[in-house]
């Protein structure tokens, strides 16, 4: 097994096939590579390869994730669209510890986020996970800001700081996603 990572303008045209196909999003699937790669321009792709560079596992890295808390921006690099190609044989968990060893020694703050069904995967690949606080960020919906849909925030690397801040998020203290106009 190899562990790479590219960025968007690297990936042939058959990688992205295999990610959209294994991301399996209905509204993505007919994208076109030059589409994709325009589409996440500010995002780096992890993989986890087979010996004939077969795709094991993916999980993409956004960097335009900006959340305001208290009037105050936070920039994080966001992990996120971790599927595996086959379930249960560790590849999703190999590829999260190679993923979380990267960041921390690029130093990048980087969180992610999981509905509550997915905790015990990442219990046991162990990834800090801030129980119930991602509902407390609001989405813009065209006029209206709307909780998110995940349950929980991953902690893949933050300072102490920011975890506390998120760890902080409630009912009364929101965050709002940022997206660029």
């Amino acid at each position: 097994m190899k562990y790479q990572i590219k960025q968007p303008n690297e990936l042939k045209e058959t990688e992205i096939e295999q990610i959209i196909k294994l991301w399996d999003i209905s509204e993505w699937n007919t994208m076109k590579p030059a589409y994709f790669r325009t589409f996440f321009k500010d995002s780096e792709f992890h993989f986890l390869l087979d010996e004939e560079e077969a795709i094991l596992a993916i999980m993409r890295v956004n960097f335009d994730f900006t959340l305001r808390i208290i009037e105050e921006k936070h920039s994080f690099a966001e992990a996120a669209g971790l599927v595996a190609a086959h379930r249960k044989k560790g590849y999703g968990a190999k590829l999260v510890q190679y993923f979380t060893e990267n960041v921390k020694r690029r130093n990048l703050e980087t969180i992610g986020f999981c509905h509550s069904e997915l905790r015990p995967f990442y219990e046991k690949c162990e990834i800090e996970i801030l129980y119930n606080k991602a509902k407390m960020i609001k989405e813009n919906m065209g006029s209206e800001w709307i909780n998110a849909e995940d349950d929980d925030i991953l902690v893949f690397n933050t300072s102490d700081e920011k975890k506390k801040m998120l760890n902080q998020l409630s009912t009364k203290n929101n965050a709002y996603l940022i997206t660029k106009e």
